[in-house]
């Protein structure tokens, strides 16, 4: 028995190797033009993906988000406090910001992250800070802040905006002004 080189080998190797992948594409080519059996009757139907891939989102206009930032900074303005407020889009980009007369520097910052966290929990900041208690890593999440005073916008049940409000001496207050500038727009 003779025994081969290793070029011979490789070289045979390599040629078994293209029979197999030769064999397996065309296995896999004929299947794809084969037609899909039916579904079972109790399957879910597969989600649908547009045509293309690309996915159609809702987001809150300026005029929208200008009349929300507006209604919640009169709100506070209405009973005294000097807040900021801010609106953010689904994705949590700053749409429209408001810094009330005597609103204490932080205020700014610290509304944007209400909002931001607001839309992307989809939840009012209020609720969310009780999950901190299970979770206590939440709070280092990036732009995130857990304190009463965010509140989501939603369109059929789907977040599209998160409007912050802080300076107001509690959470509570800033929170109530934060609503009051979602009720503008959603009522």
């Amino acid at each position: 028995m003779s025994t081969f080189s290793t070029r011979t080998r490789v070289v045979i190797g390599t040629a078994g190797l293209a029979v197999v992948g030769a064999a397996t594409f065309g296995a896999l080519s004929a299947d794809a033009d084969a037609k899909p059996a039916a579904p079972a009757a109790d399957a879910k139907p597969a989600a649908v993906t547009p045509a293309g891939g690309v996915i159609t989102t809702q987001h809150l206009s300026i005029d929208a988000a200008t009349k929300a930032a507006q209604a919640a900074l009169d709100a506070g303005e209405k009973a005294g406090q000097h807040i900021s407020v801010s609106v953010v889009d689904r994705d949590g980009n700053v749409i429209v910001q408001l810094r009330g007369d005597g609103a204490g520097p932080q205020s700014w910052d610290s509304a944007e992250k209400k909002a931001f966290t607001a839309v992307s929990w989809n939840n009012k900041t209020s609720v969310l800070v009780n999950n901190l208690q299970q979770n206590p890593t939440l709070k280092d999440i990036p732009g995130t802040l857990f304190l009463a005073g965010g509140v989501p916008v939603d369109n059929a049940g789907a977040p599209i905006a998160g409007i912050g409000v802080a300076g107001a001496p509690s959470g509570a207050m800033d929170e109530a002004y934060a609503q009051a500038g979602a009720d503008a727009i959603t009522k």
